[in-house]
């Protein structure tokens, strides 16, 4: 009687794992189909998936957007980069690079070149990596807690399953994006204008 009932628990939980998997995957499926496009603040900040030469179109005639700032590099082989360098020069966006992976994290010098390149970009901006999720969630939340001025705890949401971002030890090689997150949000912007301060008092 005991076993059956273990056996029965099992099948229940193999069940609920097996559902919830489907549940998961259909909604990164959705995001991914969406374009993953998100607002991150209201007329400063959006960020996506990559966007075809219509996707740019649409973001910029519906929110204003006057600068895309790409984090996956530039890539003049590409069929991708041509066809957003073209759309935003059709429509007169700034377009910057910034190349990362995110599979690696980013040096403190290296977060603060992409923190200074998206402060003194035209706004509103749109972000983007390749799905939306990992690259473009830090620089997302980089931007809030560094130019927005938002706490860290509202900041760091930018990473997580909502926009598809999986930041699991081992798992996930896109867990290198909560690395420099919580090494970053340790020295932030704040933290070093305050330690440079203490070092001239002294």
């Amino acid at each position: 009687m005991e076993q059956s009932r273990v056996r029965s628990w099992f099948r229940m939980g193999a069940s609920a794992i097996f559902a919830a998997a489907l549940g998961l995957g259909a909604y990164l499926g959705y995001l991914q189909l969406s374009g993953n496009f998100h607002t991150v603040i209201d007329g400063e900040l959006y960020r996506s998936a990559q966007p075809g030469a219509a996707d740019i179109e649409t973001y910029a005639k519906t929110y204003g957007i006057r600068t895309i700032v790409n984090l996956r590099g530039e890539d003049d082989k590409a069929g991708w980069y041509a066809e957003e360098v073209s759309a935003a020069k059709r429509l007169g966006l700034t377009h910057l690079d910034f190349r990362m992976s995110a599979s690696r994290q980013l040096s403190e010098a290296e977060a603060d070149r992409l923190v200074t390149m998206m402060r003194d970009a035209p706004k509103p901006i749109l972000i983007h990596c390749r799905s939306g999720s990992d690259r473009t969630g830090l620089a997302a939340g980089l931007y809030s807690s560094e130019i927005a001025d938002m706490s860290e705890e509202i900041a760091e949401r930018q990473l997580s399953l909502y926009f598809g971002h999986i930041g699991i030890p081992v798992i996930s090689s896109a867990y290198a994006m909560d690395r420099t997150w919580e090494r970053l949000e340790h020295h932030s912007k704040r933290d070093r204008i305050a330690l440079l301060t203490t070092d001239i008092d002294l």
